[in-house]
């Protein structure tokens, strides 16, 4: 299900796609915790109900965030891998972190990864942004693949 805009407001067309809680948080398993299947995704310490998750990655599916594909090595499991429009989704995620370390209670080994990579600035987040793109979107011999 494509998201539709009410406004040409840059801010509340991304407000609309990723404004709720679950969707950048699906984001932050994939980038950080490397999370790349269903049932992976619903044992996150946030409690996302299966229907909520399935709802929200077909969203980041059809929207050109996420990919899904077969697993190869299971034929009922699913492989959901970020786009380069995803993986653009870097630079909101560290700035949340390091918003959320700097004023709420965050735990002290995830603020410490916030603040790492915000303290790195640019150069950490392109070089975390390339790991990223031979994650998601290599063929796994250093080649990329094109984008579905």
């Amino acid at each position: 299900m494509s998201i539709k805009g009410r406004s040409g407001c840059p801010i509340n067309l991304s407000l609309e796609l990723l404004g709720d809680r679950w969707t950048l948080l699906i984001i932050r398993d994939m980038v950080f915790a490397r999370k790349r299947h269903f049932r992976e995704f619903l044992q996150s310490d946030e409690g996302i109900s299966s229907r909520t998750l399935a709802e929200r990655l077909q969203t980041l599916v059809d929207e050109g965030i996420l990919t899904r594909s077969d697993d190869p090595t299971h034929g009922l499991k699913a492989i959901y891998r970020l786009t380069e429009t995803g993986i653009d989704l870097l630079p909101v995620l560290a700035t949340l972190g390091a918003w959320g370390s700097k004023y709420r209670r965050a735990d002290d080994k995830l603020a410490r990864i916030a603040d790492e990579l915000a303290a790195g600035g640019e150069p950490a987040l392109e070089r975390l942004k390339e790991t990223l793109r031979d994650e998601h979107l290599g063929s796994g011999d250093g080649t990329r693949l094109s984008p579905r």
